[in-house]
């Protein structure tokens, strides 16, 4: 080989270099790959082909831009074709006369007219994975292949072999995005079924329920308490699997108006006050004088706050205490639930308001509920623009704090709270 050729080749490699630094999308850098073989090697064309497990045959992935439409979704099979026999082998096969070659796979010839004089193929391969050919056609004057030609084509088909492989991850990973998708949708609708074919028989049952428990001998009173009860229990879980239907559609909506924040702590602590002393549990308030008002609908952050108390009611041992805390910051108000619970297992902190999760195994766990609780005190608290989180330590005991703003105004005082304090 001359100067002014290695001098040519080495300006071509230096071109490439450049290219694979930019941000090419996939197609495009299979053509660019190709088109810098085309010159190194001195050849026709270039093709790339994909070896597809499905149909255990290769598949053509970046060809000449006149011959795509003929060649798009050709089968080439393994048996009976030069590149089968280099994707099987992983050895180069350079064929300086494919008239002569019995496995030469005349069938792209016939659909594009053009004529394959010689080959030079060799395997796409990454990290041990086979992953296709590259090949080079009719080398210019009808000149032999070189071991130089060989060394080039197989340095570029290690390029190509590296960014097939980040496809076939980003297809891997879209149709694992897609299954999830699927999976949510379908979960989505089962929410929505759910809570509304449920709802009017529950509603019934309850009814009536409550209405014989004021009629009939005190005899059925226990039952009758023991069908309220639980179907009071059907109900909560019915309204939190509405809720997220609602979030999640769209539907849900702020009704702002002025409110006292301190009042509705003091209710809604008070609603629960029978069933602490029924669980031997001591649930207090921390107070100030301030009203705590904030721009905000009430019966979704009283949602979210009864749903805080419950789950501190079910993950604190008899004797224990529970606070709940209301505090004015500068444009927000804080509002805490604290516990010397069982407290929260350190894997399991970052994913409590995750909808339908439970800490404890479905075959181990002592508490009830669908994990619903956390994730809706979730959605209510950052439809007013404010954040929640937890703070654990298991065996101890677990605090979970909300900060909602004043108003809509006062939303950029949540965000720098959290500036201050991260």
């Amino acid at each position: 080989m001359s100067e002014s050729d290695h001098l040519h080749r080495a300006q071509l490699l230096e071109e490439l270099l450049r290219k694979l630094k930019e941000p090419l999308k996939f197609d495009a850098f299979l053509a660019t790959i190709s088109s810098i073989a085309s010159e190194l090697i001195g050849c026709e064309a270039v093709s790339i082909l994909e070896y597809d497990e499905d149909c255990g045959c290769l598949r053509f992935i970046s060809v000449p831009w006149f011959h795509r439409d003929a060649l798009s979704g050709m089968e080439v099979p393994l048996d009976g074709s030069i590149g089968g026999q280099v994707c099987r082998d992983l050895q180069p096969v350079v064929v300086q006369d494919v008239s002569k070659a019995a496995n030469h796979f005349k069938r792209p010839d016939q659909k594009t007219g053009f004529e394959t004089r010689s080959l030079l193929s060799v395997p796409v391969v990454f990290k041990g994975q086979v992953l296709g050919v590259m090949e080079v056609l009719n080398k210019a004057d009808n000149a032999h292949y070189t071991e130089d030609d060989v060394t080039i084509l197989e340095m570029l088909a290690s390029l190509v072999g590296g960014i097939m492989s980040n496809k076939h991850l980003e297809r891997q990973v879209q149709a694992v995005t897609d299954e999830l998708a699927e999976l949510d949708r379908l979960k989505n609708d089962f929410i929505a079924i759910t809570s509304h074919e449920l709802r009017t028989p529950l509603g019934l049952i309850l009814g009536h329920a409550t209405f014989l428990r004021e009629v009939v001998d005190d005899e059925y009173s226990d039952q009758l308490d023991t069908i309220v009860r639980n179907a009071t229990r059907l109900k909560d879980i019915i309204e939190s699997l509405s809720n997220v239907d609602n979030y999640q559609s769209g539907v849900a909506r702020i009704r702002r108006r002025s409110i006292s924040l301190k009042r509705i702590i003091e209710d809604i602590v008070d609603s629960y006050s029978e069933t602490a002393i029924r669980q031997k549990l001591k649930l207090e308030t921390e107070l100030g004088s301030e009203d705590l008002v904030i721009e905000g609908d009430a019966e979704k952050i009283s949602t979210a706050l009864g749903n805080l108390i419950k789950n501190a009611l079910s993950f604190t041992d008899p004797d224990g205490r529970i606070t709940v805390r209301g505090e004015a910051l500068s444009g927000a108000v804080k509002v805490s639930v604290r516990d010397n619970g069982i407290g929260i297992p350190v894997n399991d902190l970052p994913r409590i308001f995750d909808r339908f999760y439970q800490a404890e195994s479905h075959l181990t766990r002592r508490h009830g509920g669908m994990g619903l609780g956390l994730s809706v005190a979730k959605m209510m608290v950052e439809m007013h623009g404010g954040r929640i989180w937890a703070e654990s330590v298991e065996g101890e005991g677990s605090t979970f704090i909300f900060v909602l703003p004043v108003s809509v105004q006062q939303a950029g005082a949540v965000q720098q709270f959290f500036a201050r304090n991260s």
